[in-house]
C-alpha cells in the first residue's frame, strides 16, 4: 500500500474512532450526570448539575430517604421476584418452543413460527382492559403472578425467533448421535442447550431490562403497596406541587445497579446471541 493509501486509511479509522467515542460519551453522559447529582444537596443539583459534589454540596440524604421513606427494600424485592420469574419462564418457554419448531419442520411448525412472528408486532398494551378482566377472573390481580404471566406473553415471541436461529446453528450430527445412544427428545434438548447459551443470554437480557424498568403493567396490575415494583414506588417522589429530586435520583441510581452489573458480566454472551439470532 502506498503512502497516500495509508494516510487515507488512517483518516477513515480516525473518523470511525472519533464517531464511536462521541456516541459512547452521548450514552454515558446522562448516567454520569445522574450519579454525581445523587450525592448532592438540592441546591447543588440546581446550581451546578454538571459539577462534581463539593464539600458544601456532598450529602447522602437522598439515598437515606429513598431507602427509608420509599419502601425501597420491599419494592426492590418485588421487582427482583417479578424480573427473575418472568425471565426464567421466558427463557424456558422460548427454548422449548424454538427447539420444537426447529426439529419438526412441518406445515404446523411453520404456521406456529409465523404466529410467534406476528406476536412480536402486536402492541400488548392495547389489550390492557382485557388483561385486567382476565386477571380478575383468575383471581390473581395485584399479585406477582399476574405480572410474570403478562411479561412472559410479551417476550416469548421474540425469544422464540431468536432461539430458532440459534438452534439452527447446532449440527444435526450431534443430535442424531445422542438419539442413537438412546437419548429421548428431552435429553437431546438438554444436550443441545449448552451450545446455544449465547442465545439464552440474549433472550434473558432482552427480557430482564424492559421488565425491570416497566411502569405501565405494574401500575395497572400491582398498584398495591405490598406488591408494587421499584419503578412504581419511585413515582411517590414526584408530586404535583413538590418533587424530592434527591430521593428520586438516588432511587434511579440504586435501581440501575443490578442491570449494569448483569450486563457487564454477560455482555459478550448477549452480543453474540443477538448477532447469531439476527444474522442468520
Amino acid at each position: 500500500m502506498n503512502k497516500d493509501g495509508r494516510v487515507q486509511t488512517q483518516s477513515k479509522n480516525l473518523v470511525v474512532h472519533v464517531s464511536l467515542l462521541f456516541f459512547v460519551l452521548l450514552a454515558i453522559g446522562p448516567i454520569f450526570v445522574m450519579v454525581i447529582n445523587s450525592f448532592k444537596t438540592m441546591e447543588g443539583i440546581f446550581t451546578g448539575p454538571l459539577k462534581l459534589p463539593s464539600s458544601e454540596t456532598l450529602t447522602l440524604d437522598g439515598f437515606k430517604r429513598a431507602i427509608t421513606q420509599g419502601n425501597f427494600l420491599r419494592n426492590y424485592a418485588n421487582s427482583t421476584i417479578v424480573t427473575l420469574g418472568a425471565t426464567l419462564l421466558t427463557v424456558i418457554c422460548s427454548c422449548l418452543a424454538a427447539y420444537g419448531i426447529t426439529e419438526y419442520t412441518t406445515k404446523l411448525s411453520k404456521m406456529i413460527a409465523g404466529l410467534f412472528t406476528i406476536g412480536i408486532m402486536l402492541p400488548v398494551s392495547l389489550g390492557t382492559i382485557v388483561i385486567i378482566k382476565m386477571m380478575v377472573w383468575l383471581n390473581i390481580l395485584n399479585t406477582h403472578i399476574s405480572l410474570i404471566l403478562v411479561y412472559v406473553g410479551i417476550f416469548v415471541p421474540l425469544g422464540v425467533i431468536l432461539m430458532v436461529t440459534n438452534f439452527r446453528t447446532v449440527s444435526n450430527d450431534l443430535k442424531e448421535a445422542a438419539r442413537i445412544d438412546g437419548a429421548n427428545e428431552f435429553k437431546t434438548f438438554l444436550i443441545v442447550v449448552p451450545l446455544v447459551m449465547p442465545g439464552v443470554a440474549a433472550v434473558a437480557a432482552i427480557t430482564m431490562l424492559p421488565v425491570w424498568n416497566d411502569l405501565w403493567f405494574p401500575l395497572v396490575l400491582t398498584a398495591g403497596p405490598k406488591t408494587q415494583t421499584l419503578t412504581l414506588g419511585i413515582q411517590q417522589f414526584v408530586g404535583t406541587y413538590n418533587n424530592d429530586w434527591q430521593a428520586l435520583i438516588a432511587s434511579l441510581v440504586l435501581g440501575a445497579i443490578p442491570l449494569i452489573l448483569l450486563f457487564t458480566l454477560f455482555s459478550k454472551q448477549f452480543i453474540k446471541g443477538l448477532s447469531d439470532g439476527y444474522g442468520k
